[in-house]
């Protein structure tokens, strides 16, 4: 569950505010009752900007972390997946 505080709470506990980021990556700012803000960890932050590698960076990581052995997978997992059909004839 999102914590939330109103813009006044988070005015007056700003260091508790940024303190409970560590625990908890998200934190909701509200005006009347309405949620209008979002603090994020520095972690959530930085997940989001566009260098950090994207699922080609994560998928290598991944494989070079764990061997194709030590996972609970069959051999030929993905054997299937593709179709190896030479596919339609285009006429040009």
């Amino acid at each position: 569950m999102v914590k939330r505080y109103s813009i006044a709470e988070a005015r007056h506990n700003l260091a508790a505010i940024v303190h409970a980021l560590e625990e908890q990556p998200v934190i909701e700012l509200t005006r009347r009752g309405e949620p209008v803000a979002i603090l994020l960890s520095l972690d959530s932050y930085q997940r989001l900007l566009p260098g950090c590698g994207g699922f080609w960076a994560a998928y290598t990581a991944f494989r070079a972390t764990f061997e194709a052995s030590q996972l609970d997978t069959e051999a030929d997992v993905f054997g299937n997946v593709r179709d190896q059909t030479p596919g339609r004839e285009v006429a040009l």
